[in-house]
C-alpha cells in the first residue's frame, strides 16, 4: 500500500458525502438535505443540518457507499486483468497510448484473455 491514492480516496468520500446530504441519492434518507455548503471562501466543505445521531448514519452510509465503490473496482480490474496486462506490455513497448489504441485492447474480443468465473455475492 502507498499513498498514492489519497487524492482519489479523499475526493471519492467527499463525492458520497454529497450524495448522502446534499443530492438526495442515499436509500436511507431519500430525497433529504441534511447538509448546505460553508462558505467558498473560508475552505468550503459542508455543514450538516442534522442530529449528532443522524450525522454518524451518515458516515456510516458515506463508508458504505465508498466501500461498495472500492469492491466494483476491484471486481472490474479482476475481470479484466489479462486485458491490463496486456495494455501494461503494450506501454512499456510505446510509452505512450491513445483512447482509441485503449479501448481497443480492452474490447477487443479475440479470445487471448480466458473467461473469468464471477466470485458469487
Amino acid at each position: 500500500m502507498t499513498t498514492g491514492a489519497s487524492n482519489d480516496i479523499e475526493k471519492a468520500t467527499q463525492l458520497a458525502r454529497a450524495m448522502v446530504t446534499q443530492y438526495g441519492m442515499s436509500e436511507r434518507f431519500g430525497m433529504v438535505q441534511l447538509g448546505q455548503p460553508a462558505s467558498r471562501y473560508l475552505g468550503g466543505g459542508q455543514q450538516l443540518t442534522c442530529s449528532e445521531g443522524t450525522a454518524q448514519e451518515i458516515d456510516a452510509e458515506v463508508q458504505a457507499l465508498v466501500e461498495e465503490g472500492h469492491q466494483t473496482a476491484l471486481n472490474t480490474l479482476r475481470e479484466n486483468r489479462f486485458k491490463l496486462h496486456e495494455i501494461a506490455h503494450y506501454l512499456q513497448k510505446k510509452e505512450t497510448i491513445t483512447g482509441d489504441e485503449f479501448m481497443n485492447i480492452l474490447t477487443r474480443d479475440d479470445g487471448f484473455a480466458p473467461k473469468m468465473p464471477t466470485p458469487a455475492q
